[in-house]
C-alpha cells in the first residue's frame, strides 16, 4: 500500500481544489447546479482517486484510479474553458489556471507511464 499523502501529485492536486473553490466562489448563483457543481466533483475527483489508487494491492488497480483522476483533470480543463466562453473569467486567468493544470496532467500521465512499466 503507499501512502498518498508522500507524492507530489496528490500535494499539487489539493492546491488546485482550492484555487478552483476559490474561483467557484466567484461565479454566479444561476450555475449552483451547473458549472460550480461539476467544478466542484471534478476537482475533488482528481486527489481523491489519486488517494483511492493508492490503497489499492495491484499496480494495474492504481493505475486505473490515476488514469479517473486524469480524466477528472482533463474534464476540469474543459470547465475552464467554458468559464472563459461565458466571461466568468479572462483568458489570463484560464491561461494561469490551465498552466498549473497542464503540469499536473503530465505528471500524472508520466507516473500512469511508470506504473505501467511496473507490472
Amino acid at each position: 500500500m503507499r501512502n498518498f499523502r508522500d507524492l507530489d501529485i496528490w500535494k499539487d492536486s489539493i492546491s488546485i481544489v482550492k484555487e478552483v473553490y476559490l474561483l467557484i466562489e466567484k461565479l454566479p448563483d444561476s450555475e449552483n447546479f451547473g458549472l460550480k457543481s461539476q467544478m466542484s466533483r471534478c476537482v475533488v475527483s482528481i486527489p481523491s482517486n489519486i488517494a483511492e489508487g493508492c490503497a489499492k494491492d495491484s499496480q494495474k488497480d492504481f493505475v486505473r484510479f490515476l488514469q479517473i483522476s486524469l480524466g477528472s483533470a482533463f474534464e476540469l480543463e474543459t470547465h475552464f474553458v467554458i468559464c472563459r466562453e461565458l466571461s466568468f473569467i479572462t483568458l489570463e486567468e484560464e491561461k494561469i489556471l490551465n498552466e498549473k493544470l497542464n503540469t499536473l496532467q503530465k505528471r500524472i500521465n508520466a507516473l500512469i507511464k511508470y506504473s505501467k512499466s511496473k507490472y
